[in-house]
C-alpha cells in the first residue's frame, strides 16, 4: 500500500489533536459535535418552539464549519484515500459477528445489515435506528455534550463532569456489546 494512504500514526494526530484544542481553549471555544444540532435547529426556527433554542446561534459557526469539515473529510478519506475497507479485527470477532446475523464482519466499518438501503426495509433494522438515535440524542442532551466534546474538550478543560461522562459512555458501551446486544441479535 502506497505510504501515502497509510493512516496518521498517534505521535502525529494525538499531538495536531492537543494543538488545536489549546487554540480552542485559549479562543474560550468549546468544541463538540452534539452542540451543532442546537445550532442547525435555532438556525430552522427552534425557538418559536422551545426557550432552549433561543441563543445567539452565529457565535456557534465556527463549530458548523468543524462539523462541515468533518463530513468533507470523510468523504474524501473515504472515496479517495481509503484503499481497502476490510477491518483489522479476529476471526473470533468475525465468526461472532455472522453468528449473530452480521455476515458483512469484517469486510467494512458499518455493519451492511444496518447501513444499507435494505436496512429501511427490516422493522427490526428501523427500531434499531430510531431507538439507538434517540438514546444517542437523549444521552448527549443528559450527559451535557456528546462523547467528543465531553472526551477531547472536557478531559482537555479538568472537567470532573467530563471524566465521569466518558466513564459512563465507556461502561454503557461495554455494558451494550457484552450483555444488551447478544440479548437482541
Amino acid at each position: 500500500m502506497n505510504a501515502i494512504l497509510q493512516p496518521w500514526p498517534w505521535y502525529v494526530s494525538g499531538p495536531l489533536i492537543a494543538v488545536i484544542m489549546a487554540i480552542l481553549i485559549l479562543l474560550g471555544k468549546r468544541f463538540g459535535m452534539s452542540s451543532n444540532l442546537r445550532t442547525l435547529c435555532t438556525i430552522a426556527g427552534g425557538g418559536k418552539v422551545a426557550e432552549f433554542f433561543k441563543f445567539d446561534w452565529k457565535a456557534q459557526r465556527w463549530n458548523l464549519i468543524v462539523a462541515l469539515g468533518a463530513v468533507i473529510g470523510g468523504v474524501i478519506a473515504a472515496n479517495f484515500l481509503t484503499v481497502d475497507t476490510t477491518v483489522a479485527i479476529s476471526a473470533k470477532s468475525i465468526e461472532k459477528l455472522r453468528q449473530l446475523g452480521f455476515e458483512s464482519a469484517g469486510t467494512g466499518y458499518m455493519p451492511a445489515e444496518f447501513f444499507s438501503n435494505t436496512a429501511f426495509f427490516d422493522p427490526m433494522a428501523i427500531v434499531a435506528l430510531l431507538v439507538g438515535g434517540f438514546l444517542v440524542g437523549f444521552g448527549a442532551r443528559y450527559a451535557g455534550g456528546c462523547t467528543s466534546g465531553h472526551a477531547i474538550s472536557g478531559l482537555s478543560n479538568l472537567q470532573l463532569p467530563s471524566l465521569i461522562a466518558v466513564i459512563g459512555f465507556f461502561v454503557g458501551g461495554l455494558v451494550m456489546v457484552h450483555f444488551i446486544f447478544p440479548l437482541i441479535f
